[in-house]
């Protein structure tokens, strides 16, 4: 385990992070891989705690990885769905999150389709003077942490297996493409790769990329290393890695695009397209996939070129290292 002393209570956004904090994640999250490799992959480090995943949207990987996650480390765990709760009688979510407060939670792994609800149920636990953290597992259009620090890690585990660290991607080309409006995976990932040093470009249709992402690091040392694109083929030249997002169709309240087989031809992403980029490319992507939207089904499945299944790979071992550190970890 690196010896980087954590500090930070809750994990709700990557827009403070250190370059310490990123290689203490990366590092300890490989550290993790190898007991994931084991026979015995169960740790005692949260032993005796209670980890409580309060998902008030629908969620396959990240919910499952960090159930896991916590397993894997000896926790106990509470699964919360708001369809199946008191919430359908009226209860709020504050009152929910102090329910389980009650029941001994120590860590709360918080999902919301608006934005602000993991700041607000940690606000409120500070307020009460508790010691449960939060920890941001995706809120509306503002953040995804750890999501973008698996995202980190599968690409500099890729580089690097023995010592990842963001410094790896200094001078690389990466370039995000899709659905950047709605993208709550986007914001975070544009955080963590220009405080590497990477270069970030964003492509999408006008509709899904408004210009005020040009000025989204305004007043950060990361500005000059984000460029936005309204065509595909200059965020691709030369990539490193190229990133793909899903069309978000379940949060546009308009019709911000002529149809899929339009995004397809001028945005999806296939095996010709790549011939634009460095010769080594990689392709990753969130999940859930539009299989022949984003990205053409062959080349998803291609181990070659594709990083999705080491993605989620990753979120395991990355969603362990960031229960270890607010559950009380040290290096």
């Amino acid at each position: 385990m690196p010896t980087t002393t954590w500090n930070r209570h809750h994990i709700l956004s990557l827009s403070d992070f250190a370059t310490d904090e990123y290689n203490a994640v990366l590092q300890t999250a490989a550290s993790f891989r190898e007991v994931l490799s084991r026979r015995t992959k169960k740790v005692p480090t949260l032993q005796g705690q209670v980890v409580t995943n309060l998902f008030f949207e629908p969620s396959t990987r990240t919910r499952s990885s960090f159930e896991i996650a916590a397993k894997r480390l000896s926790a106990d765990t509470l699964n919360f769905a708001a369809a199946t709760s008191s919430m359908t009688k009226g209860e709020t979510i504050l009152d929910t999150a102090k329910t389980y407060l009650a029941m001994g939670t120590d860590i709360m792994v918080i999902r919301h389709k608006e934005a602000g609800v993991p700041q607000a149920i940690a606000q409120e636990m500070d307020r009460l003077g508790e010691k449960v953290s939060v920890l941001n597992a995706g809120d509306g259009q503002h953040e995804h942490p750890s999501q973008a620090l698996l995202d980190l890690s599968t690409i500099c585990s890729l580089i690097n297996p023995e010592k990842p660290r963001i410094e790896l991607l200094a001078g690389k080309k990466i370039a995000i493409v899709g659905d950047i409006l709605h993208s709550r995976v986007a914001r975070s990932n544009i955080w963590s790769l220009t405080a590497s040093g990477a270069e970030v470009h964003l492509a999408a249709p006008p509709t899904l990329l408004p210009k005020f992402f040009a000025e989204y690091l305004q007043g950060t040392a990361n500005a000059e290393r984000l460029f936005i694109h309204w065509q595909l083929e200059p965020a691709l030249e030369n990539a490193d890695f190229v990133m793909t997002l899903r069309l978000q169709k379940e949060r546009m309240t308009a019709h911000l695009l002529p149809s899929l087989r339009e995004y397809h031809q001028l945005f999806g992403i296939t095996r010709n397209r790549l011939k634009a980029c460095k010769s080594n490319v990689k392709v990753l992507h969130p999940g859930p996939v539009n299989r022949g939207v984003e990205i053409s089904s062959d080349l998803m499945d291609d181990p070659e070129f594709s990083l999705i299944q080491d993605q989620v790979t990753s979120g395991v071992a990355v969603r362990m290292a960031l229960l270890y550190f607010i559950g009380g970890g040290r290096g």
